[in-house]
């Protein structure tokens, strides 16, 4: 993984860019920044306005571990694409699959709040119901290796079984399939005719866009990693403010057609 702000990593966005790539992103920890209180999050108003001038040029898509309802309610603008629950929800023509998700995450909720009640769990331990996936959060536990090492433990008795994905003091609970970041990335680059695509995210959710390692997406994270699959990285979460001006400038000298006008 190299730094994108570098000779390499400008060259290969300049080459990335054409018309009609479609350019997709994380929402938590890349285009808002994390806080306390997943429920507090917003986009910020200079990371909006970049957005609707970068839709201008290019189909825009923001493929996130939140629930589309709960997502589209923190934007303040329209994505020609909103995905959540980490490629599970709001994916044309995978609805069949969705309801099956939904199913199995009924289940994980029932058994996992009546063991939850028993007295060795920390009450600061959060239950996350996003419909399709769930998310259960212990960043506000008093000893959180002790309710990392619980949960894991716990999630190894439900049924159907989960695929576990830790994140930052939360773990995701999906379906076992092959609906995640990276496939739903394909299937939208497929529904919008786009060449290519560039993906942006910081965590372990995004290695499923990044491990496709594609010619014809190019791949950025958050802060570098060197468990990352990614092939570039911004040093820094602020960094996506001159990301996005970069790809702005870029796409407009390419001359890219206007999108909205297509």
């Amino acid at each position: 993984m190299s730094p994108l702000f570098s000779e390499a990593g400008l060259g290969c966005l300049e080459h990335a860019v054409a018309d009609g790539l479609l350019c997709a992103f994380d929402f938590d920890g890349t285009l808002s920044p994390i806080v306390a209180k997943p429920e507090d999050a917003r986009l910020p108003d200079n990371i909006r306005e970049r957005l609707l001038t970068l839709g201008r040029y290019s189909p825009i898509a923001i493929i996130t571990g939140r629930s589309v309802e709960d997502l589209r309610s923190r934007l303040g603008f329209s994505p020609d694409y909103v995905v959540g629950n980490h490629g599970l929800e709001g994916v044309p023509g995978w609805e069949n699959l969705a309801r099956e998700h939904e199913a199995a995450c009924k289940n994980w909720r029932r058994q996992l709040e009546e063991a939850l009640a028993l007295p060795e769990f920390d009450r600061g331990i959060q239950l996350e119901d996003k419909r399709y996936s769930m998310s259960v959060h212990y960043r506000h536990v008093g000893d959180v290796e002790k309710s990392a090492s619980q949960l894991e433990m716990l999630f190894a008795t439900l049924s159907p079984a989960p695929r576990i994905v830790a994140g930052k003091c939360v773990f995701n609970l999906l379906a076992e399939d092959r609906c995640h970041k990276g496939s739903a990335l394909v299937r939208l680059m497929e529904l919008a005719g786009a060449p290519g695509a560039l993906y942006v995210g910081d965590d372990v959710t995004d290695e499923d866009v990044f491990r496709m390692r594609r010619d014809d997406v190019l791949s950025v994270r958050i802060e570098h990693s060197a468990d990352s699959a990614a092939d570039f990285f911004l040093p820094h979460p602020r960094d996506i403010l001159r990301f996005l001006d970069e790809l702005i400038t870029r796409l407009d000298a390419a001359g890219s057609t206007n999108w909205l006008a297509k």
